[in-house]
């Protein structure tokens, strides 16, 4: 029986929260976007008239294919070219979700999407509906077809997991502001000193350019190694500019909740750095400039008012 316009609408009506669950469970928009609209080919292909809960069935069908797809992932990922970091989205993008708490506003923070590459699929999919959505474990137990003390279980697992990376401090648009101002300040001084302080003694520096784009696989470490790398990093070049098309120009973001550099040549987002922030300083970059993960964030960018830069590099 073919679709009407009503049932389109209910399906319209869960593609946000839809994205949004896929997103966090895959840590890639384009992904997303694709475990979504096979959600809806089956949608369209079933009697919808007979599913007494549409909420809850979409939610089902879309979190098999994403434990289908992480499965398939994590073969594709052992043979990535060099460290493989999520699709970082830009503030304001509905795919980011619901940000009311401050367990969702983690849940989609860049530090904890890359920690959750730790956790089996099962174990994400888990922390993912109920710490970002609130799902009881009796409705996560139907969808992964568990029962309620295993569903229990695994999310006390996968909690503990996460929850052993670097206590996260929560920061607002201002204070994400000015960190971003005050680390590209120290970071084009041309000294080390000014830019070790604002670490933490054990940061470190992680970047994905999937092969595309030079990006050490294995990460820098420590405060003075990670100010080497930074300053090096933003130390003008010919070849640089050359590489990008043009010299970068660099804006203090928000990138999944953090504070963010985004680097554009020409309109085109070509690099978002996630300053990862702890009470005792900057603990960790995450540096994606995969030109494969930018397609979203510079379609973002181009509809943003973002101002003036803060820094033409290069």
């Amino acid at each position: 029986m073919p679709l009407t316009a009503n049932d389109v609408d209910r399906f319209e009506a869960s593609r946000p929260r839809l994205e949004a669950i896929a997103y966090r469970l895959l840590g890639s928009a384009a992904e997303a976007e694709d475990a979504v609209q096979e959600t809806f080919l089956r949608w369209q292909s079933t009697d919808v008239d007979r599913i007494e809960v549409p909420e809850a069935w979409l939610t089902k069908v879309l979190t098999n294919l994403c434990l289908n797809e992480l499965t398939s992932a994590r073969a594709r990922r052992e043979t990535y070219v060099g460290r493989w970091l999520p699709e970082p989205l830009l503030a304001g993008d509905p795919m980011l979700g619901p940000a009311d708490t401050a367990e969702q506003r983690e849940s989609v923070s860049y530090a904890v999407l890359t920690l959750m590459e730790r956790l089996a699929p099962n174990e994400r999919a888990v922390y993912v509906l109920r710490e970002a959505f609130d799902y009881p474990h009796r409705e996560i137990a139907e969808i992964l077809d568990i029962s309620e003390a295993a569903s229990q279980q695994i999310f006390h697992r996968a909690k503990k997991h996460v929850a052993d990376g670097k206590v996260r401090t929560e920061i607002d648009e201002a204070a994400a502001r000015r960190i971003v101002e005050e680390f590209l300040a120290a970071a084009t001084s041309g000294q080390t000193e000014p830019l070790v302080r604002l670490l933490t003694k054990d940061a470190i520096a992680i970047g994905d350019g999937g092969g595309k784009v030079p990006a050490r696989a294995k990460a820098f470490e420590g405060a003075v190694a990670v100010a080497k790398f930074l300053r090096g990093l933003l130390k003008p070049g010919e070849a640089k500019r050359t590489m990008f098309g043009g010299p970068p120009e660099l804006y203090a973001w928000i990138a999944n909740g953090e504070p963010a550099v985004v680097a554009v040549v020409n309109g085109r987002v070509i690099g978002v750095m996630c300053l990862e922030v702890t009470a005792e300083g900057i603990a960790t970059f995450h540096s994606q400039v995969n030109p494969d993960k930018l397609d979203r964030a510079t379609a973002r960018w181009a509809a943003a008012d973002h101002g003036e830069p803060l820094f033409n590099a290069f």
